[in-house]
């Protein structure tokens, strides 16, 4: 039975960095991939182009039942770090917004530095091998696959999350963690579009291609930034953003005129004598207004309104709750949330604390970034941590 120092099973973002960090430390290093085409989720992300980091990465990016697992990894390989490695290897990027890189040619680049990383570090491969069943076997385990068994002092489960089924998401991970008795926070998709409930998509179904400039908040999240209609619900980074903070119950409140100057030019038109649906017009997309206005019987001349009721439509402007139906699911997610429960791993090491030498990186982790470059950057630094000690 061939024999190695570490086993990394799934060769993605986190699963190529771990692999070759170990091997530069002098690991005899196997990395194993079960599907055919190597970091597919690296070569789709970012339109082909993989918003690769986060200039501004930190813990208060990430969601997790423990808040405070991802700073120790994060702050010992941060996003400088990893551009530091990208411009050793001649990769040209640029920022796009708010801190997010992307490469200028292609997302390719990316894999082939790691490739290239992991050829620095003689790691060994097997792609396209699956991998059946982990056993702890004395103080090692033991790996079996598509191509036999192997013997290893540690196993590293990078093997993501449920995300996008279709390029190779599976279970894997939560089953190998609940096989030795770890809890799984349970995963749900993130970073996803939103799903009219009927009621809404009746109202608001047609107005697919409509884009807004709005903020949106739920159970704590809050960002300002594109809502998109589609013609099953809502999409865009804001909503994407704040999916991963809805529970699946709760309304979203979405402020239609952000900011003190949205408040300040509508309070402005307190006396005109136009009717509110133009004045809300100059500001949001026609088709839209009608039909908020139609749905919250905003109608006639705003200065017709007493304050009591001009007040409620100003609320509602500011606070317009929508409860979505569910979400388009893991095809449409960009990321998992949930995963192997942070309280059983290292925030050092990444290792499972009561299983020594099996660990567990990146998207499997109960650790969710924001959109924007940051759940690559946890790939990175949750990799690098768990390669320092495999």
């Amino acid at each position: 039975m061939p024999e190695f120092d570490a086993v990394v099973i799934g060769a993605g973002a986190a699963g190529m960095m771990c692999a070759a960090q170990a091997g530069q430390r002098g690991r005899r290093v196997l990395l194993i991939e079960h599907y055919h085409t190597l970091g597919e989720k690296i070569r789709i992300s970012g339109g082909g182009r993989c918003n690769f980091t986060n200039i501004g990465a930190g813990p208060s990016n990430y969601l997790s039942q423990n808040p405070a697992f991802c700073h120790s990894a994060l702050a010992r390989f941060t996003a400088h770090d990893f551009i530091a490695l990208v411009e050793r290897h001649g990769i040209p990027y640029h920022e796009k917004k708010l801190g997010q890189l992307f490469c200028d040619r292609r997302a390719h680049d990316i894999i082939a530095m790691l490739e290239a990383e992991c050829e620095h570090g003689r790691v060994e491969w097997r792609m396209p091998c699956a991998v059946s069943g982990v056993e702890r076997a004395d103080r090692a385990f033991v790996v079996t696959t598509g191509e036999g068994r192997v013997r290893a002092n540690s196993v590293v489960i990078a093997t993501g999350g449920l995300t996008v089924p279709k390029i190779g998401a599976t279970p894997f991970g939560y089953q190998v963690a609940e096989q030795f008795g770890l809890d799984v926070v349970p995963p749900r998709p993130a970073l996803v579009p939103l799903a009219f409930a009927p009621e809404w998509l009746a109202r608001y179904g047609d107005l697919a291609g409509v884009a807004l400039d709005v903020e949106v908040s739920c159970n704590g999240g809050r960002f300002r930034e594109n809502l998109l209609f589609t013609h099953r619900g809502l999409s865009g980074p804001a909503i994407l953003q704040i999916s991963s903070y809805w529970d699946g119950k709760s309304a979203l409140s979405i402020d239609l005129l952000p900011g003190r100057e949205g408040a300040v030019w509508f309070r402005d038109h307190r006396i005109s004598t136009a009717r509110i649906d133009n004045v809300l017009a100059q500001r949001l997309p026609r088709r839209f207004v009608d039909a908020w206005c139609a749905e919250h019987r905003a109608t006639g001349p705003m200065n017709r309104h007493d304050e009591r009721r001009f007040g409620a439509i100003e609320s509602a402007l500011h606070d317009w709750r929508v409860r979505p139906g569910g979400t388009l699911g893991y095809n449409k997610a960009e990321v998992t949330c949930g995963g192997i429960d942070t309280r059983e791993l290292s925030s050092k090491t990444m290792g499972a604390t009561r299983v020594p030498g099996l660990y567990f990186i990146g998207e499997v982790v109960d650790v969710t970034g924001w959109l924007g470059g940051y759940n690559f950057q946890w790939a990175w630094s949750s990799g690098h941590a768990a390669g320092q000690f495999a």
